[in-house]
């Protein structure tokens, strides 16, 4: 398998020590939400408004 997984569609540095990104995974479709802080971070689905999951193949 020469392609990765998952692929970071948007990236945002908020402050000097946090960065949010977005990550699609290359398989499903489905996003996640990353979140890093310092030395700490968090990751969760990205949910659309119908709280499902959103998924994109773009």
């Amino acid at each position: 398998m020469d392609e990765k997984r998952f692929e970071v569609i948007y990236k945002q540095a908020v402050s000097f020590s946090t960065e949010v990104r977005i990550l699609r995974d290359r398989e499903t479709g489905v996003q996640y939400l990353i979140n890093w802080t310092g030395q700490g971070g968090g990751i969760t689905p990205l949910l659309g408004a119908d709280g499902k999951p959103v998924v994109s193949f773009d």
